[in-house]
């Protein structure tokens, strides 16, 4: 999810790029707000110089997987927010002025805006006009795709987990089948993301996927990628929801490494990950004196929805508790996409997200931008089965991982 961005993460590859990753498929608190001026259709009220896009587009998701059709004018602001060429930055101020080549294209802002204008399609004032903008996002995303078959935060950028797997779960999503994405060299995603995966007999990260590979080639474990990669490789995006039946994730090195039996492995790592404090660790900045850990609240939050969406929900359940009972201030601070994160892992577990701990997070996120449209029940189910795009490679898997017994099924589609 999702995951595939937080604040920090989208900062700092801002940096990296020169003004532009994602530890990232999931988006988290926004950055202080600043001189900027959002537009009365943009969810949240802080500077969206680096989330802009990212925010409203989980807002969306999250508001339509609670059954909620987003605003005409909140549509129109990230349709606005598109290139020419099909591709999202993660703001444009100024959206009179067209795309130009200093314009820092942003593959995380694209594909998960893709998928957000996909789901809300269908109740959208002009559905057509969406179509187009969708088929446009994922013709851009092909045109930069790497040749190892992954991508990179920025057009060009080397491949990492995070920005790979958020395009591998909005093509998805959209009906793309993302193994048919070759690059010039013949190499899928797929086959992208399975060059970050850690093996079982890692030490330290047994079943974990890295962001990228160090100067050396060397992986270590990033849970963030891990979350990622671990919806990813199971073809699915951060609105999956639990798949069943359920159990325990294991970790298993296959001769023929594949995908899917990577997620698994991740969900593993992840799994061990919770267990210790029922939340992940959020890693002290490069350079800062303050070395004191502290809790990864919006990437425990897509932890959990990996773990649900690979059938291990049971796994999942100690770190939605501790979700539910210390998550409120960070959602505050963190506005929209933090509390659609959070909306998303109630969800995937199968808990009502306006009862979530003492925070009614439908009624928050709603209230961070334009009132939706009136709820739509039928809307509420939407599940990743929904226009998945899975490739036949994957279903003919699933069969062969049932029947040895690993047992989890695709739920659905999603996001």
């Amino acid at each position: 999810m999702i995951t595939v961005r937080n604040g920090a993460a989208a900062l700092t590859a801002a940096v990296l790029l020169g003004t532009a990753a994602a530890g990232a498929a999931t988006a988290a608190p926004s950055p202080s707000a600043s001189a900027a001026t959002p537009s009365p259709g943009l969810y949240g009220t802080k500077d969206p110089t680096y989330d802009g896009v990212w925010r409203q587009s989980l807002a969306f998701l999250a508001q339509r997987a609670t059954g909620y059709q987003p605003a005409d004018r909140a549509v129109d602001w990230l349709l606005g927010q598109q290139c020419a060429d099909g591709s999202f930055a993660s703001y444009r101020p100024d959206t009179g002025k067209p795309c130009d080549a200093k314009t820092m294209r942003d593959t995380n802002a694209t594909a998960v805006a893709v998928q957000a204008l996909d789901a809300v399609r269908r109740q959208a004032a002009d559905p057509k006009k969406l179509d187009e903008a969708v088929k446009a996002g994922t013709g851009w995303l092909r045109t930069v795709q790497n040749e190892d078959g992954g991508w990179g935060y920025g057009a060009g950028g080397p491949s990492d987990a995070n920005s790979t797997s958020i395009v591998i779960g909005a093509l998805a999503a959209t009906g793309v089948k993302p193994g048919s994405y070759t690059s010039a060299e013949g190499r899928t995603p797929y086959d992208a993301l399975l060059t970050f995966a850690l093996p079982c007999s890692d030490k330290d990260g047994a079943g974990a996927f890295a962001y990228q590979p160090g100067k050396n080639g060397e992986l270590l474990a990033n849970a963030d990628a891990t979350a990622a990669a671990t919806l990813a490789g199971l073809g699915k995006s951060p609105v999956a929801t639990k798949a069943s039946p359920e159990q325990p994730p294991t970790c298993t090195d296959l001769t023929k490494p594949t995908a899917e039996r990577a997620a698994l492995n991740g969900a593993s790592y992840l799994a061990k990950a919770l267990a210790k404090t029922g939340h992940l660790i959020l890693p002290p900045m490069p350079g800062a004196t303050d070395t004191t850990e502290r809790p990864d609240i919006g990437n425990t939050a897509d932890a959990v929805v990996a773990l649900a969406a690979s059938g291990a929900a049971k796994e999942a359940e100690p770190a939605l508790e501790w979700l539910e009972k210390n998550s409120a201030g960070w959602a505050k601070e963190g506005g929209p996409a933090a509390y659609a994160q959070l909306v998303l892992a109630a969800r995937a577990t199968d808990t009502d997200p306006r009862e979530f701990g003492t925070t009614d997070l439908v009624e928050q996120l709603n209230a961070t931008g334009p009132a939706p449209k009136t709820p739509d029940t039928s809307a509420s189910s939407t599940s990743d089965d929904e226009n998945s795009g899975f490739d036949v490679w994957w279903i003919i898997g699933i069969g062969t991982v049932v029947g040895v017994g690993i047992g989890f099924l695709v739920s659905g589609r999603k996001k």
